[in-house]
Parts: structure tokens; C-alpha cells; sequence
């Protein structure tokens, strides 16, 4: 269905799916406390987690907790890659919607995509619950033509040409006590 930014906004206030550009490949995105609608679309086990998307950093601390040594370094990696490319799976705080992470594992993957567009989307509607745009174990949809056709009640942005996309999922990686492990390579190296 595709649409303006201001139908998407509207879209995902409303508690529905949406779907935009970021700087790797586009985003299925809802309401945290909504992220079950993501599951259904994509035909997704609850036991792959989304990843929590905001338009700064600063609107996603609070959705996780750790120390103060821990803080220090977690903001520092992000201020290094942030915008951009890089996924932080991180401790969970108690904000975090069990829609989002059921596995029983208390972490949430966090990122601020660097794309203008899609910053603009998250600005109005705060953190989103987001996963790439595609049904489970197919490649990535990288167009909104092919979003559209797949999620045909996905609202997307009606593009006249499509936005240059890296065609790359995010690099992932999560903080254990003993640093950082790479859960997925990704267009950032680690």
C-alpha cells in the first residue's frame, strides 16, 4: 500500500506495519508492544528476536541496562558507528516488550540506521520494532515494488525511483562479559 511519510507515521501510530528505506536494506517496522504482527508477516520463529531501530541514540538507553562501565563502552561503540551499519545486542532493561524478545534471553539488538529517511520516520514515531522486509529464509526485498507485492497490507512510501540501498543487513554484534562477539558479519567489519 504504498503511501506518504505522513500515511506511514500515521500508519505505525495506529499499531500497523510499515516499511521504508534504511542504509542497508529496507525495514518491516510496528510498535514495539506490536512486534507480534512482524512474526505473523514474516512467517518468523519468536526465537529470532527483532531489533529495536531509533532515529538517535539517545532514545534507545533506556531500553537496555548494564553498569556504568558497561554504558561508557556501549556509547562509545555507538558513537563510533552510529549512524550506521552496526547492530548492538545488548542486556535488556525491564522496558523492553516481551513481543519483541521471547526467547527468555533479557537482551534487545539496538541501532540508528544512517539514512535520512528513514530518521525522519523514527523521529516522529520513536523506537521501532524493525527486521528486514523479506519472509523468513528469503533474501532481503529491496525495492518498495517488491515489498508492496510480498506485504501487500504493509503500507510503504510510494517512490517514483527507488532509494540506493546497500543490499547488506546491518553487521551484529553482542556484548558478553567478555566483550564483544560477532553474531553477523555485515557491511561494517568487526
Amino acid at each position: 500500500m504504498p503511501g506518504l511519510i505522513a500515511d506511514l507515521i500515521a500508519t505505525v501510530q495506529a499499531g500497523g506495519v510499515i516499511s521504508f528505506p534504511t542504509d542497508t536494506v529496507p525495514a518491516l517496522a510496528t510498535q514495539p508492544s506490536q512486534a507480534s504482527l512482524i512474526y505473523q508477516l514474516k512467517q518468523r520463529s519468536s526465537a529470532k528476536p527483532l531489533i529495536l531501530m531509533a532515529a538517535h541514540s539517545s532514545d534507545l538507553w533506556d531500553f537496555v541496562q548494564g553498569s556504568s562501565t558497561e554504558l561508557a563502552t556501549w556509547q562509545q561503540l555507538a558513537a563510533r558507528y552510529w549512524p550506521g551499519a552496526l547492530t548492538l545486542v545488548l542486556p535488556a532493561s525491564e522496558l523492553l516488550p516481551i513481543a519483541m524478545n521471547s526467547t527468555g534471553e533479557k537482551t534487545i539488538g539496538v541501532r540508528v540506521p544512517d539514512s535520512d529517511m528513514a530518521q525522519l520516520i523514527l523521529q516522529e514515531t520513536g523506537p521501532l520494532a524493525t527486521t528486514s522486509a523479506n519472509l523468513t529464509g528469503q533474501p532481503a526485498l529491496l525495492t518498495m515494488a517488491e515489498i508492496d507485492q510480498q506485504f501487500p497490507t504493509v503500507h510503504t512510501l510510494a517512490m517514483d525511483s527507488e532509494l540506493p540501498l546497500a543490499g547488506i543487513p546491518s553487521t551484529v554484534v553482542q556484548w558478553t562479559k567478555g566483550g564483544w562477539q560477532v553474531l553477523r558479519p555485515g557491511s561494517i567489519s568487526f
